[in-house]
């Protein structure tokens, strides 16, 4: 979701690749959101983090959105200037009935978009 808010909202700005620390399914509770606002996700396969890693890959910003715990194992990447953490729980682990996940997710959307557009405004003052 945070990689197709930062291209949307973005612009000609950055080159966003996105990637996870395992290769795993779209979750299709974050496709369904996403498509809810008009923004299709169901192409974004997940990249391995580590894929990036060992291909030297650099970057002026390396932003994780996982929760604290996970944040720790995510690799160091060299070359850029600026690590940014910005934890959101993870959809994927959220519980209930569809509708109650359905809703959470929802809610974490809309914390990653408005999270990505101050960082936009921030970065635009400095």
């Amino acid at each position: 979701m945070a990689e197709a808010f930062l291209t949307a909202l973005g612009g000609d700005w950055f080159a966003v690749e996105s990637a996870g620390l395992e290769t795993a399914e779209l979750n299709p509770l974050a496709v369904a959101a996403m498509k809810e606002i008009g923004i299709d996700i169901s192409k974004n396969g997940p990249k391995p983090a580590f894929d990036f890693f060992k291909e030297g890959r650099r970057y002026n910003y390396v932003t994780t959105v996982c929760d604290d715990a996970s944040a720790e194992r995510c690799p160091t990447f060299t070359g850029f200037t600026k690590r940014l953490h910005w934890p959101f729980e993870d959809p994927l682990k959220l519980t209930g009935t569809y509708e109650e996940r359905f809703e959470g997710t929802r809610k974490i959307r809309d914390k990653i978009k408005a999270r990505i557009e101050q960082w936009l405004k921030e970065e635009e003052k400095a």
